[in-house]
C-alpha cells in the first residue's frame, strides 16, 4: 500500500520527534482531507488552529498565486509593496499601533521577549541583566531554548539545558499569585488566554481583567500569545476579548496565513516595539511579500465570512452536544467557541485512532485530552456529522453497531 511505504520512508529516514496518526494526507479542501488511498477525513484539528478559514480557501490561495508570479523574497535589506499594507491592516483590525512580522510563532514569542527586556531596561529603568519574565504554569509558547527553558513540561526540557535565566513561573488562573511574584525587576507576564497544549485550560471568568490590572499597578507589560487562541478560535477576534481588555503585547501566528505559509507577528505600541533600532533584531523572511500577502488576504476572510461569530455559534452548539453525551469515559467537557477539550478517565490515543477509522481527525495532549478544534468554516451538517462518530466511539449503544469498517467505507472516495 502507498501509505505504509510513505510511512516507511518518513520512519526511517525523519526524526521522530512526533508521534503522528497513520493517515497519510495528499490534499484537502474546506473541512476536509483525503489520503493517498482515496479516503476522506473531517478535519477536527485544523493543524493546531493554523486553518481557521478551512484548507486551500481560494481568496487566500488566489493571493498567493498572484503575488508568487511577482515577487516572494526581497529580504529587509529593501522594502517591498506588501509589507506596508499589511501593517496598515493589522492596526485597522487590532488597534495596535505597530507590528512587527516574523514566521513561526515561536519566533515571534522570542521577539516579544526581546522586546520586553529591552523595554524593562530602556524604559522602566531595570538594571542591565537583572529583567524577569514571569509566565505561567503549563505554558506552551513553542520550542526554542529559551523557550522550553521556562516550561514546566519536563519532557520539553529534557537534555536541553542549560537554560537562559530571567523567567519565573506563577499558576495559570491565579492572579493573587502573580501579584505576589512580582519585583521591581519584573518588566512583563507572558500567558496564554486559554492554554492549548496544556489542553484547552480556560481560566475563571475575570481572570485576564485582574491580571492587566495588576500588570499596570505594577508597570509591567502584559503579553497575550493568542497564536492559537486568536484570530477567532474562540468566538472573538483574540480569546483576551471575552474578559474586556486590552494587553499591551499581542503574539499572532497559525492562522495569520491561513495554513499557507509560515506566518507570525508581534503587536505592540509605539512605546513597546519603538524600542528596536536597526540591527537589533531581524529575519531574512519575516515580512517577506509573499507571506505578507497571503496573510492580508486570510486576514480579510476572518472578517468577511464573520468566522469569529461562526465560532461563537457553532462552538456553543457543539459544547451542548457534547454535553449530552453519557459515556463513562468522560471526566469533563471545556472550551471557547470551536476549541473544545474532552477530559478522558484513561489514554485518549486509543479514542482519537478509533475516530480515525470512522473518518474523523482529531489528536491527543497530555495524555487524556481530546483536543476539538475544526475549521471555523466547517458546515452544520459536516460538524454534526463529526460530533455523531465523537459519541460512537465515547458512548458506543449496543444495538447501534459501532462499524468502524463501514463508517471508514462510507468516506471512500466521497
Amino acid at each position: 500500500m502507498l501509505a505504509n511505504h510513505l510511512i516507511s520512508l518518513e520512519e526511517r529516514y525523519g526524526a521522530h520527534n512526533y508521534h503522528p496518526l497513520d493517515v497519510v494526507i495528499e490534499r484537502a479542501s474546506g473541512a476536509w482531507v483525503y489520503d493517498v488511498e482515496g479516503r476522506r477525513y473531517l478535519d477536527f484539528l485544523a493543524a493546531y488552529s493554523a486553518v481557521n478559514q478551512g484548507h486551500c480557501h481560494p481568496a487566500i490561495f488566489k493571493a498567493m498565486c498572484e503575488q508568487a508570479q511577482k515577487v516572494t523574497l526581497t529580504s529587509r535589506a529593501f522594502r517591498n509593496d506588501q509589507l506596508p499594507l499589511l501593517l496598515k491592516d493589522l492596526h485597522e483590525l487590532t488597534g495596535f499601533e505597530m507590528a512587527l512580522p516574523m514566521n513561526s510563532g515561536a519566533e515571534a514569542v522570542e521577539t516579544a521577549l526581546k522586546a520586553a527586556r529591552k523595554w524593562g531596561e530602556t524604559r522602566k529603568g531595570i538594571p542591565a541583566g537583572h529583567t524577569q519574565i514571569l509566565v505561567a504554569e503549563n505554558n506552551f509558547h513553542g520550542r526554542t531554548i529559551s523557550i522550553v527553558g521556562f516550561s514546566s513540561e519536563s519532557q520539553y526540557r529534557y537534555g536541553f539545558g542549560p537554560f537562559p535565566s530571567g523567567f519565573d513561573r506563577v499558576p495559570f488562573g491565579d492572579a493573587q499569585a502573580l501579584r505576589e511574584k512580582i519585583t521591581p525587576d519584573t518588566c512583563a507576564f507572558l500567558v496564554e488566554p486559554i492554554q492549548g497544549e496544556a489542553g484547552i485550560i480556560v481560566p475563571p471568568a475575570g481572570y485576564l481583567r485582574e491580571v492587566a490590572a495588576i500588570c499596570r499597578e505594577h508597570n509591567v507589560l502584559l503579553i497575550c500569545d493568542e497564536i492559537q487562541s486568536g484570530l477567532g478560535r474562540t468566538g472573538r477576534l483574540f480569546a483576551f476579548m471575552h474578559d474586556e481588555i486590552v494587553p499591551d503585547v499581542v503574539v499572532i501566528g497559525k492562522a495569520l496565513s491561513g495554513g499557507f505559509y509560515p506566518v507570525s507577528a508581534m503587536l505592540a505600541s509605539r512605546e513597546v516595539l519603538g524600542v528596536f533600532s536597526p540591527g537589533d533584531h531581524g529575519s531574512t523572511f519575516g515580512g517577506n511579500p509573499l507571506a505578507c500577502a497571503v496573510a492580508r488576504a486570510a486576514l480579510r476572510v476572518i472578517v468577511d465570512e464573520d468566522l469569529s461569530e461562526r465560532s461563537a455559534k457553532l462552538g456553543a452548539y457543539a459544547l451542548n452536544r457534547l454535553q449530552r453525551i453519557r459515556s463513562p469515559h468522560v471526566a469533563s467537557l471545556r472550551g471557547k467557541g470551536l476549541w473544545i477539550a474532552v477530559d478522558l478517565n484513561s489514554p485518549a490515543r486509543p479514542f482519537c485512532e478509533a475516530l480515525k477509522e470512522r473518518g474523523v481527525l482529531c489528536k491527543e495532549t497530555h495524555d487524556t485530552v481530546i483536543r476539538l478544534a475544526p475549521p471555523l468554516t466547517i458546515s452544520q451538517e459536516d460538524l454534526d456529522w463529526g460530533l455523531d462518530q465523537i459519541e460512537a466511539v465515547l458512548a458506543p449503544q449496543e444495538d447501534s453497531s459501532v462499524d468502524i469498517d463501514a463508517a471508514s467505507r462510507n468516506t471512500v472516495n466521497a
